[in-house]
């Protein structure tokens, strides 16, 4: 494996009723505070209500950004910022899910610089201090409650970039399963889609030896298996939305990551496609994430799959090659995916060849070649963009 370094120093707040440490956790900071959330479901289901209730308790000075975006814009980061320069806003509190977070980090970054955020974004300027700021999640997904990264977009460009910083980490983040209990069917597979997608972006690496980071993601993968289908039918089931609370944190918070540098190609390709269509990021990854698999697999890497195949879907690879059980495990992939209500194409997003090219240039901007399992160019992002209509 790889050398590493490992550090996460968000505090992880988890289960049922945990909403009440808020306080305690928010006035170690400051209480000029910022609560940051997305299109109002929060004020739907209660949330809302409760989480400026514990603020009261503290005398918080509340300001508020509503309307977070599913793929937050970097105009509603330097609205956020605004209101931090103007107010003097000593916290930044998220509510909601990784969309809500991923803007929170920017605007915590942006709030305390005069460089534009979009520039941090596009690695033009380098990321400096934040904001301290603590998330309440609500929908589980991306795993940015515990993790530096965010993805931000712009909508006047057509970009859309990943960026963290160290400073980016959560100071705190609850997560309480039962916030998660009204989040709509699609939605709550868009989640499912996006955990898995992660962990296997992860398990495909070019490290060696790496037993135990390959089982950490089998496993992961295996208990979202079988819980997401059960889910799927109960959505207000406190166990199932535990275990899928829980697997969402963990398939991003750098765990998987140690000793081996995952590839993310995947994520690369589904970002250049909702830069230009605007479309649910979890379902984006349903639909590309088997092709980029079926486009990358060869006689040197077959192996890797094959393991996938037959360790989390039980492929019987007795008879048959390597390429041919490992065709299968996607299969399987592909069929799970569909059977919970994924999409499989872009044409599910009237998506059509029209857009191929430019969806193809965006995934090569920042550099020529992209992946880190196998490398890949414009080319083929474009044969990849094209399996996927």
């Amino acid at each position: 494996m790889d050398n590493f370094i490992y550090q996460n120093p968000t505090k992880l707040i988890f289960g049922k009723g945990q909403l009440d440490v808020l306080p305690n956790e928010v006035k170690q900071y400051g209480t000029k505070v910022l609560v940051v959330y997305g299109g109002g479901s929060i004020k739907r289901n209660g949330i809302y209500e409760n989480v400026l209730a514990k603020l009261k308790e503290i005398d918080a000075e509340v300001f508020e950004l509503p309307g977070v975006e599913p793929n937050p814009r970097i105009s509603t980061v330097r609205k956020g910022v605004e209101i931090c320069k103007r107010e003097g806003i000593e916290f930044i509190l998220a509510v909601g899910g990784g969309s809500t977070i991923d803007c929170t980090k920017a605007i915590a970054s942006g709030a305390l610089t005069d460089v534009d955020m979009w520039d941090v974004v596009t690695k033009k300027e380098q990321p400096g201090d934040a904001l301290p700021f603590g998330t309440i999640l609500t929908h589980a997904a991306t795993g940015s409650e515990m993790n530096r990264g965010s993805v931000i977009t712009n909508w006047e460009t057509n970009e859309k970039h990943g960026w963290g910083s160290p400073n980016t980490y959560p100071k705190f983040s609850i997560l309480d399963p039962t916030h998660t209990f009204s989040v709509p069917k699609d939605q709550t597979i868009y989640g499912i889609v996006d955990m898995m997608s992660h962990t296997l972006e992860h398990y495909f690496h070019p490290a060696t030896n790496t037993p135990i980071q390959d089982r950490f993601c089998e496993s992961l993968l295996q208990t979202v298996i079988e819980t997401a289908p059960k889910l799927q039918n109960d959505l207000e089931n406190y166990e199932y939305r535990e275990t899928i609370m829980l697997s969402g944190t963990l398939a991003l918070n750098d765990m998987l990551s140690m000793g081996a540098h995952g590839d993310w190609a995947s994520h690369n390709l589904e970002h250049a496609v909702s830069a230009v269509h605007d479309i649910p990021h979890g379902g984006g990854l349903a639909i590309i994430f088997p092709n980029w698999m079926k486009h990358v697999l060869d006689d040197d890497n077959a192996w890797r799959f094959k393991q996938l195949a037959v360790n989390v879907f039980g492929v019987n690879a007795e008879g048959k090659s390597d390429k041919e059980a490992a065709l299968e495990g996607i299969e399987h992939l592909r069929a799970f995916w569909t059977e919970i209500g994924a999409p499989s194409r872009l044409k599910d997003y009237n998506i059509d060849e029209s857009s191929v090219e430019e969806m193809a240039e965006k995934t090569v901007a920042a550099r020529s070649e992209y992946g880190n399992f196998k490398k890949l160019t414009k080319q083929d992002s474009i044969e990849i963009f094209k399996a996927s209509l």
